[in-house]
C-alpha cells in the first residue's frame, strides 16, 4: 500500500537534540545509507555536537556522508567502524588506527548482524521518507537497513522532507529467511518484484520520530578522461565478441558496474555493443547517473540494486521525472541486490576497477602501497566470485605515468587470481580464462601494461622463472623494489 503523509499514528515526535540523547555512551550504532545517499544527518550530527564523552560503534551498509562519519570522527566519538567507510577524516582515522575499522563484503553484512558475527546493534538511526508506528519507507537507499531494524533494540527514524515521498514506488523490501532453513529468494528476473516498500518492525522499538529537510551529499564523478574513453572502446569489443561466442548471453546481457567515476564512464560504452533483441539489464548495488542515460535511451530495459547513487545532477533530474522512472529502477535490501546465489542466477558480466592488478591477475582494489586504506571492498568481492564473466578495469599506469599499476605482485589480496577472467586497460584486454600462471602474467604484461613499464615487467619475470621457478614465479627479495 502506497502511502500519501510522511507521518502516520501517534508518534513520539522529538528534536535532533532531544533524540540523541536516547542513545547510550558507548551505544553500537545501525544507520541507513548506501553510496553516500539516504543516510540520517540530523541525530548524528547531534551527538557529535552533545558535547558528550562517546565511545561510539557504527554499522551502515555502506559509504555515508559527513553528518556521520566526519562528524563523529572529529568529535572523538567514534570507536568502532563497519563495513565501509569513505571520507577523509575516518579514512585519516583508520590508518591512524584511533578508529577500529573492519572492511567486509556487502552481500554478508545483514546476516553477520542478525546472527551475532559481526555486532549487536542497539539502536537503528534509519532515514526515512515516511513512518507509521510500526513501519518505515527508506529514502534514496536501503542497504542493510531491514536488517539492523530488526536485529536494534530500538529505533529513531529521520523523516526527510527533501526527499520525495514517490521514492516508495522504487523500493522492494524483502527478507531472506533465516538458515539452515532458508528458501531460495523467489525471483526470477532482474526487473522482478517480490516485496512492499516498508521496512517493519515491533512498534515497541520506536523510541523517536525526528523531522528534517536536508539534502544528501551524493557523489561527485569527474569528467571521462581519454583513458576512461580507451578503456570504455576496449570493453565495448570484448563484450561485443564474448556475447556472440557465449551461450550464456544467447537472449539478455545483465551487467554490473562498480560505483565511481570510472564505472560511470564505462556505462557509455554499452551503447555500442551490438546487442541484437537482446534484454540488456542492469543488476548491480548501486544506481548511477550514467544508468539514467542508458534508460533515456532506451538501451537497458531496467536497473536493479540497493541504491540511488546519483551525483547532485543526477539526482535532481531523478526527482524531476520520478513517474517516468519509477517502472523500470528497483531498489532492494543489499542483501538481496548483493547475493551470490541471484548473480550467479542472471548471468551477471561484473565490471569493477581496481588500484592495481599484478602479473599473475591478483587484485588489490583497498590499499595503497599496502597498508592505507582508501575505501573498502564494498561489493566487488560478491561480484567478482559469483559473476557469469569477471572484468577487472583500470588505467595501466597512476601519477602521469610514472607509476605501473600492473605490477609484479600486488602488496594486498582483495580479489586473487580465481575469481579473475579478464584484464582490461586502455591498452588492451587480456582474458586469461583456461590460462596457466605463467602464460596468464605474458598475456597481462603484453596486453595491459603500459609500454613503459612492459620491460621491466618481462624482465622480472624472465628473472623469477630463471632464479626461483615454480608455478607462479617470484623474486620476493625484489618484488616491490623500484629500483630493480
Amino acid at each position: 500500500m502506497h502511502v500519501t503523509d510522511r507521518l502516520h499514528g501517534d508518534l513520539p515526535e522529538r528534536t535532533a537534540t532531544d533524540a540523541q540523547q536516547v542513545i547510550a555512551d558507548d551505544a553500537t550504532l545501525g544507520t541507513s545509507g548506501f553510496g553516500s545517499v539516504g543516510y540520517p544527518k540530523a541525530v548524528p550530527e547531534a551527538l557529535a555536537d552533545s558535547g558528550r564523552d562517546l565511545d561510539l560503534a557504527v554499522v551502515s551498509g555502506g559509504s555515508v556522508g559527513p553528518e556521520i562519519d566526519a562528524a563523529l570522527t572529529d568529535a572523538d566519538a567514534l570507536e568502532r567502524r563497519f563495513p565501509y567507510q569513505s571520507q577523509p577524516e575516518l579514512r585519516d582515522a583508520a590508518n591512524a588506527g584511533t578508529v577500529h575499522y573492519q572492511d567486509r563484503h556487502v552481500s554478508q553484512v545483514s546476516d553477520d548482524v542478525q546472527y551475532g558475527g559481526l555486532a549487536d546493534v542497539e539502536t537503528a538511526i534509519v532515514e526515512a521518507v515516511a513512518v507509521g508506528e510500526d513501519w518505515l519507507v527508506p529514502s534514496t537507499s536501503i542497504g542493510h537497513t531491514p536488517a539492523l531494524v530488526a536485529d536494534a533494540e530500538q529505533v529513531v527514524v529521520e523523516v526527510n522532507r527533501a526527499q520525495p515521498l514517490e521514492l516508495q514506488r522504487v523500493h522492494d523490501v524483502y527478507r531472506p529467511g533465516k538458515p539452515p532453513t532458508r528458501e531460495p529468494i523467489p525471483l526470477r528476473e532482474p526487473s522482478g518484484r517480490m516485496g512492499s516498500p516498508r521496512v517493519e518492525f515491533d512498534a515497541d522499538k520506536l523510541a523517536a520520530v525526528v523531522e528534517t529537510e536536508r539534502p544528501d551529499t551524493p557523489y561527485q564523478f569527474r569528467a571521462p578522461t581519454d583513458t576512461d574513453r580507451t578503456i570504455a572502446v576496449n570493453l565495448a569489443r570484448f563484450l561485443e565478441s564474448e556475447i556472440d561466442r557465449n551461450p550464456v548471453f544467447e537472449s539478455a546481457l545483465n551487467l554490473q558496474f562498480g560505483v565511481g567515476s570510472l564505472g560511470n564512464a564505462l556505462m557509455s560504452a554499452i551503447s555500442e555493443v551490438p546487442v541484437g533483441d537482446r534484454t540488456v539489464t542492469y543488476w548491480g548495488e548501486v544506481i548511477q547517473d550514467g544508468l539514467l542515460d542508458m534508460l533515456d535511451e532506451d538501451v537497458l530495459a531496467a536497473a536493479s540494486a540497493t541504491s540511488l547513487a546519483f551525483s547532485e545532477d543526477g539526482q535532481e533530474r531523478f526527482f524531476a521525472d520520478i513517474d517516468d522512472y519509477a517502472d523500470d529502477l528497483v531498489v532492494r535490501p543489499a542483501d538481496v541486490s548483493n547475493n551470490p546465489t541471484l548473480v550467479d542466477r542472471f548471468g551477471v558480466v561484473a565490471v569493477n576497477s581496481a588500484l592495481e592488478v599484478d602479473v599473475y591477475g591478483h587484485v588489490n582494489s583497498t590499499h595503497l602501497n599496502g597498508s592505507r586504506v582508501i575505501n573498502g571492498i564494498g561489493g566487488s568481492g560478491d561480484f567478482n566470485r559469483a559473476a557469469s564473466v569477471t572484468i577487472v578495469a583500470l588505467p595501466s599506469t597512476a601519477k602521469d605515468g610514472e607509476i605501473s599499476r600492473v605490477v609484479p605482485m600486488v602488496p594486498h589480496v582483495d580479489h586473487t587470481e580465481h575469481e579473475i577472467d579478464v584484464v582490461i586497460t586502455e591498452q588492451g584486454v587480456a582474458d586469461v580464462r583456461g590460462t596457466s600462471p605463467r602464460e596468464r602474467a605474458e598475456t597481462i604484461v603484453e596486453q595491459c601494461a603500459h609500454p613503459d613499464h612492459r620491460p621491466t615487467l618481462s624482465e622480472y619475470l624472465d628473472d623469477a622463472a630463471e632464479e626461483t621457478g615454480g608455478h607462479e614465479p617470484h623474486r620476493l627479495d625484489r618484488v616491490f623494489s623500484r629500483t630493480d
